[in-house]
C-alpha cells in the first residue's frame, strides 16, 4: 500500500473514530448555551393580561388520586374566574377520587377502558367532552400538583397572545428529610425543567412539554392527537404540536410544583419511566424533527432537535466521560488526537453548562460539597440505563405518592 493510500485510511477512520465525539460536543455545547442565556435573562416581565372575554376550561386528568386531589383543586378555583371550567377525568378509578373533586367543586367525567390506560387517553376523553362547547384556552394541570398564585392567568394570557402551546415553570420539592440522591433529583429537574427552557426562551426559540402547566389556544389543542398511552405523553405531545405548527413556548411567570416521591421504589420507578421515554423519543423524534426543518426551513425544529438530542444529565455525563477516556486510549495507540480533542472539549462545555446552572439556579439544592458526590450517585443510576437496552420500559406506571 502506498503512502498516499495509508494516508487516506487513516484520515477516513480518524473521521469515523470523531463521530461520536463531535455530536456529545454539539449537544454539550447547546447546553452550555442554553445555561449561560438562562443565566444572563433570569428577570421576568410582567405577563399581559387575560382578555376578559375569552373562555378558559381546565383539564386535571385523575387515576386513583383520592386523598390528595382536593389540596391539587384548592389550588386551581381561586384563580378562576366566572365561566371558566374545572374538569377532572377520574381515569379508571378504584377509589373516592371522583367523589372527593365534585366535593372540591370541579365537574367531574369518568372513564374506564381497561385497554387504553394512560394520561394522554384521559385527556382525549375530557377534550372530546369540550368539544360540546369549546373554551378559547384549555390548560392541562396534572392531579398531584401545585398551581401556584396567579399561574393560570399567565398560562392563559401567553397562550392567547401567542397563539402557541405554553408550558410552566415545573419544578420538584424534596421530599421530608431529603437525602443526596434527592437534591441531586431536584436539581436535575430544575436544569431540564426551568434553567434550559428559560434558556430557549431567551434565544427565542420553542421548548419541550414537561407535563403539568400547558396552556394551549383550542385550535393547537385540537391539531393533533393527544389519546396515547406514551410513558411520556407530554413530550410527545409537544414535539406533535411543534410539527403541526405549534411549537410550544416557556412561559416564565407561571409556576406549578410538586413532590419527589420518598421511596426507592417509587423514586426508580419514576426516573426509569422518565429516561426511557426520553431516549425512546430522542430515537423516534430526531430524524423527524431534523427532516422537516430542512424542508419547511424551520429553525425552531432544529432547535428542538438539538434539545431532545441532550440525553438526560446522567446519562450525559456517563457518556462524554466514557467517550473522552476511550478517546484518549485511541490516541495514545497512535490512531489519532482528533476524538479526543473533541471528547475533551465537549466534557469542558458540559462542565460549564452545569457549573453555570448550579450558580444560578442550583445552590439551594446542593452545596458545594455535595457536589464531590454526584458521580457516585451518577454510577448507582447505571442500571436505569442499562436496563433500557435489555427491557425499556413501555406502558405508563402509576408513581406511588406518599402518604
Amino acid at each position: 500500500m502506498n503512502a498516499s493510500w495509508s494516508a487516506l485510511l487513516t484520515a477516513a477512520l480518524a473521521a469515523v473514530l470523531a463521530t461520536v465525539p463531535l455530536l456529545l460536543l454539539v449537544t454539550s455545547a447547546f447546553l452550555a448555551l442554553e445555561c449561560l442565556a438562562a443565566l444572563l435573562s433570569r428577570t421576568a416581565s410582567a405577563p399581559p393580561a387575560r382578555p376578559a372575554d375569552r373562555s378558559l376550561a381546565v383539564l386535571v386528568p385523575a387515576h386513583n388520586e383520592a386523598g390528595g386531589i382536593g389540596a391539587t383543586l384548592a389550588t386551581i378555583t381561586p384563580q378562576l374566574r366566572p365561566g371558566d371550567r374545572l374538569v377532572v377525568i377520574a381515569d379508571n378509578c378504584t377509589d373516592s377520587t371522583a367523589v372527593e373533586a365534585r366535593q372540591a367543586g370541579a365537574t367531574v367525567i369518568e372513564r374506564q377502558d381497561s385497554t387504553q390506560r394512560g394520561k394522554g387517553y384521559a385527556l382525549d376523553f375530557g377534550l372530546r367532552h369540550l368539544a360540546e362547547n369549546p373554551p378559547a384556552v384549555v390548560v392541562l394541570v396534572d392531579a398531584d400538583c401545585t398551581l401556584h398564585p396567579g399561574a393560570l392567568a399567565a398560562l392563559a394570557s401567553q397562550a392567547q397572545q401567542a397563539n402557541r402551546p405554553v408550558q410552566a415553570v415545573y419544578l420538584m420539592e424534596k421530599p421530608a428529610n431529603p437525602g443526596l440522591k434527592d437534591g441531586v433529583s431536584a436539581f436535575a429537574f430544575k436544569v431540564k425543567n426551568w434553567v434550559r427552557p428559560q434558556g430557549l426562551y431567551a434565544l427565542g426559540q420553542p421548548c419541550l412539554l414537561t407535563g403539568t402547566g400547558i396552556a394551549m389556544p383550542w385550535a393547537a389543542a385540537t391539531s393533533v392527537s393527544i389519546a396515547s398511552g406514551h410513558i411520556v405523553e407530554d413530550m410527545k405531545l409537544g414535539l406533535d404540536l411543534a410539527l403541526a405548527g405549534y411549537a410550544p413556548q416557556f412561559c416564565q411567570a407561571a409556576w406549578v410544583t410538586s413532590r419527589l416521591p420518598s421511596g426507592d421504589q417509587a423514586t426508580t420507578t419514576q426516573r426509569t419511566r422518565w429516561e426511557h421515554g426520553h431516549l425512546q423519543i430522542f430515537t423516534e423524534y430526531v430524524p423527524r424533527l431534523l427532516g422537516q426543518a430542512v424542508r419547511q426551513r424551520r429553525l425552531d425544529l432544529l432547535a428542538l432537535a438539538l434539545e431532545l438530542s441532550v440525553l438526560p444529565i446522567t446519562l450525559q455525563v456517563m457518556a462524554v466521560v466514557a467517550i473522552a477516556l476511550l478517546s484518549l486510549v485511541i490516541a495514545l495507540a497512535g490512531l489519532s488526537w482528533l476524538p479526543a480533542t473533541l471528547a475533551l472539549a465537549a466534557l469542558v462545555c458540559l462542565i460549564m453548562g452545569i457549573s453555570l446552572a448550579w450558580v444560578g439556579y442550583g445552590r439551594s439544592d446542593l452545596s458545594l460539597q455535595d457536589l464531590l458526590a454526584v458521580p457516585a450517585y451518577m454510577l448507582s443510576k447505571f442500571s436505569i440505563f442499562s436496563k433500557f437496552l435489555t427491557k425499556p420500559e413501555q406502558t405508563w406506571i402509576r408513581t406511588e405518592r406518599d402518604g
